[in-house]
């Protein structure tokens, strides 16, 4: 089981709390279109690789539209430190205890689930992660799904930086931090869906359905700089790099506090203001 040396150390024991406080939810439109694209009434079996510190299967258990659809989930994390926190947030304190929820080691490759099990596998925030096995993974995910109506929904939340200047400045002091690692906005993770790279993929599922949603949530300067340091470099950067570490978010908060960093206020009294996100969700159909 290969997982990358960035998400290892960004993601390792320690790191995972600024993670879970920082990062947003899902939105509900989002969960009732995934919920909408899955064709049946029974309940069912969910895989969620990936699944971190449980921010999108706290969502998920408490949407109204998933609350009574599911039987199990089964979240696979190869991260000692997400899945703890995963304990902590989701099975310890489980709101619906009429899911059964478990969390185990594993990989995008590597899942340890039976085969033909998954009604639906989901990868949130976290599939570009799997490069560059790419074409591997979609084999698995073909693996554990069930024969006939197996969905893998592929989703993530983003800055969008196209609403808002800051964003994109705040970006430019910290994107040299990224090293080699596979970010979502360089969309390396697309070759899945490209049949001379991923001729596996292409065999496997039919042409995924791509869609886009666009939403702010209300945010302040603090809460910008620690949804900065719960990317994984940035992480790194403070635990090899501390005095450096130090100075970027000082750098952040002096940019994000200028005149000219135009923002849209939900109340400029106490520093609310809008932090634009875009969600890309991508459904894809086993044949």
């Amino acid at each position: 089981m290969v997982v990358h040396s960035i998400a290892q150390q960004g993601f390792g024991v320690g790191t995972n709390e600024v993670y879970d406080r920082a990062r947003p939810s899902y939105q509900p439109a989002v969960l009732s279109h995934i919920r909408q694209s899955i064709n049946t009434k029974d309940q069912l079996n969910i895989v969620e690789i990936g699944a971190g510190t449980g921010i999108f299967t706290r969502a998920l258990i408490a949407h109204p539209d998933w609350s009574l659809s599911i039987a199990e989930i089964r979240a696979v994390e190869p991260s000692a430190g997400m899945r703890a926190q995963f304990n902590k947030t989701v099975i310890h304190p489980q709101s619906n205890a009429n899911i059964k929820i478990s969390v185990k080691d594993g990989s995008f490759t590597e899942t340890g689930i039976e085969e033909g099990w998954a009604d639906m596998v989901i990868i949130a925030q976290a599939y570009h992660w799997a490069h560059p096995a790419y074409d591997a993974a979609s084999a698995e995910f073909a693996r554990i799904l069930k024969p006939i109506g197996g969905v893998v929904v592929y989703v993530w939340n983003l800055e969008d930086q196209g609403s808002a200047k800051w964003i994109a400045s705040l970006r430019s002091l910290y994107e040299k931090y990224e090293g080699n690692s596979p970010q979502f906005r360089l969309g390396q993770w697309r070759v899945t869906f490209d049949p001379e790279i991923c001729p596996g993929s292409a065999q496997l599922f039919e042409k995924p359905v791509e869609d886009t949603f666009e939403w702010v949530m209300p945010t302040t300067v603090e809460d910008v700089v620690e949804r900065m340091m719960s990317k994984s470099y940035i992480a790194v950067l403070e635990s090899e790099k501390k005095e450096e570490h130090e100075k970027l978010v000082q750098r952040a908060k002096e940019l994000l506090g200028r005149e000219d960093m135009e923002k849209n206020w939900i109340g400029k009294e106490k520093g609310v203001f809008e932090y634009p996100y875009k969600t890309t969700l991508i459904i894809a159909r086993k044949k």
